[in-house]
């Protein structure tokens, strides 16, 4: 006999309704959801958004779903969705989320004392890969709007940070520290996309971070033509042989010379030049001089033939003579 007190025995084969609560993403364009999104928005009883300004607002209405603003509490909604038969209730849900309807919910469901319908989380739309990267080009437009000193800086002015960064992250690859590398690789795209937003405003010649990432992509793509083309490639000599070749009809250069910056580190650029000479076939003796910096420049040549990057080796032996003048200091 069951107590007076007790809930009565559930029905396990009545219709309970359904309280859908289906999240977007503000990274995908509104009214790209998903089908289910759209099934469940189109069967439901009741479409509920506590938001009236979500983004998502007018494409429904645009499409024929009456959504109704306010954010019932989870007594009325469990109450309307276990009512005649069982209904459906969807609540498109902000950016802050719906703490107060889902703690409600969460409370009645735990308390074993109630009937419920059956909740659902029911994504509308996910970020893609590199959705995030929306995001900072997002917050860099407001830094560049709203910042005293990051709305005067100009490419020029932000030209010793990028040096600067490329370095910690050199060095936190060759450290061998993978939250340092995470962090560098950050600072390294935050000066991509702070020096694309200020061409942006250039009078004369202004592009965006979506010229910069086109360009690169139309890059990427023609250089690869074993992935993107009909061309083969076995090993990583012919996906070099394909970039060098594909690089050389884009450029039309004169020189092999063309395109080495002669301001980067000493060590790096006579590596550089030497790598372009011998994979041209060039055979270049080395010009005639005594001192350090001639000297400098055969061990170059000679590490580049080796196969080994002396700038690297040379970094790698300073932390090595590093290590020794701390251990003479005590």
């Amino acid at each position: 006999m069951t107590a007076p007190d007790s809930p009565a025995p559930a029905d396990a084969t009545a219709p309970t309704g359904r309280i859908v609560l289906l999240t977007t993403s503000h990274r995908v364009a509104p009214g790209l959801l998903s089908w289910p999104a759209w099934q469940a928005l189109r069967g439901a009883d009741r479409v509920l958004s506590g938001d009236p300004d979500h983004p998502q607002l007018p494409y429904l209405r645009e499409a024929g779903v009456e959504v109704e603003p306010g954010s019932p509490a989870a007594r009325e909604l469990v109450d309307y969705c276990l009512a005649e038969g069982g209904r459906t209730a969807v609540v498109i849900t902000s950016a802050e989320g719906e703490s107060e309807l889902t703690d409600g919910l969460a409370r009645l469901a735990g308390s074993g004392r109630a009937a419920m319908p059956d909740l659902e989380l029911l994504p509308g739309s996910y970020d893609l890969p590199g959705a995030r990267l929306l995001d900072l080009v997002q917050v860099m437009d407001r830094i560049r709007a709203e910042c005293p000193w990051s709305g005067t800086r100009t490419n020029e002015e932000l030209v010793k940070y990028g040096i600067e960064e490329a370095y910690e992250l050199v060095e936190a690859i060759e450290e061998g520290d993978r939250e340092a590398l995470l962090e560098e690789l950050g600072d390294v795209l935050l000066q991509v996309v702070f020096h694309a937003r200020i061409a942006q405003d250039d009078p004369e010649h202004p592009f965006s971070i979506d010229d910069v990432a086109g360009g690169i992509v139309d890059k990427l793509i023609h250089r690869h033509p074993h992935v993107f083309g009909d061309e083969s490639a076995e090993t990583a000599e012919d996906v070099r042989r394909h970039w060098l070749r594909t690089k050389a009809a884009e450029k039309r250069r004169d020189s092999v010379t063309e395109g080495v910056p002669l301001a980067q580190p000493s060590l790096a650029l006579t590596a550089k030049l030497a790598f372009r000479a011998r994979t041209a076939g060039l055979d270049v003796a080395l010009p005639d001089g005594s001192g350090i910096g001639y000297e400098l420049l055969a061990l170059a040549v000679r590490a580049e033939a080796d196969g080994v990057d002396p700038e690297a080796a040379l970094r790698a032996a300073a932390r090595s003579y590093r290590d020794a003048i701390r251990a003479a200091e005590g």
